[in-house]
């Protein structure tokens, strides 16, 4: 889990002091930020990672509500770690062998791709609150608390997710810069499809 964790399990960090402070600024409720999440079906936005151990990636996320996202990494890494059908497949391109897979339930990113995302769900969240740009929540599987936790940043006006920090089963965390994370159209399911990108690369 610990390699894992490294490569994938990622937060978002935003360059937010950079941000002109929205007018009428206030704290986002949890229904808004629910509804915002929901409304994210298909999008897509360019990152930086910054990984546990102090490196650096860059990449593209390709989001495609619900339980489907792809995240792209850049040379030199180019790792491609897939969300879909349930699993977690991380994609090693100095590797020959197929994909390490881990249940998507027992990573916090299932909680953002849910069906349906509730955040006023008992025991999920874990703390709310306003800094005077942005709001934090941070979110848990009530059911499963030792999965780790994921913790968001969005400012308003309109709704926008400018963070996700990624605290994982061993208490690691990872950031990442998002840029802007756009509402796209449809994007197809091949994008996300695990089985059709190990059968591309044993072609």
């Amino acid at each position: 889990m610990r390699h894992m964790n490294r490569r994938f399990f990622t937060a978002a960090a935003f360059a937010l002091a950079a941000l002109p402070l929205p007018a009428m600024a206030q704290q986002l409720s949890l229904n808004e930020i629910s509804q915002y999440l929901n409304s994210l079906t298909t999008a897509q936005s360019e990152f930086t990672q910054i990984n546990a151990d102090g490196t650096i990636s860059t990449g593209t996320i390709y989001i495609k509500r619900p339980l489907r996202a792809r995240f792209e990494y850049n040379p030199p890494e180019e790792t491609l770690v897939l969300a879909a059908t349930g699993q977690l497949a991380i994609f090693d391109a100095k590797s020959n062998t197929g994909p390490e897979q881990y249940p998507l339930a027992r990573t916090p990113l299932n909680l953002i791709l849910a069906k349906n995302v509730d955040l006023t769900r008992d025991g999920m969240v874990m703390g709310h609150s306003y800094d005077g740009t942005a709001t934090t929540v941070t979110a848990q599987d009530p059911e499963h608390p030792e999965y780790g936790n994921i913790q968001l940043m969005f400012t308003g006006k309109p709704v926008e997710l400018r963070q996700w920090i990624i605290t994982d089963d061993t208490g690691q965390k990872t950031t990442v810069v998002l840029g802007e994370l756009k509402k796209v159209g449809n994007l197809s399911d091949r994008l996300f499809s695990i089985v059709q990108e190990v059968n591309q690369r044993n072609r």
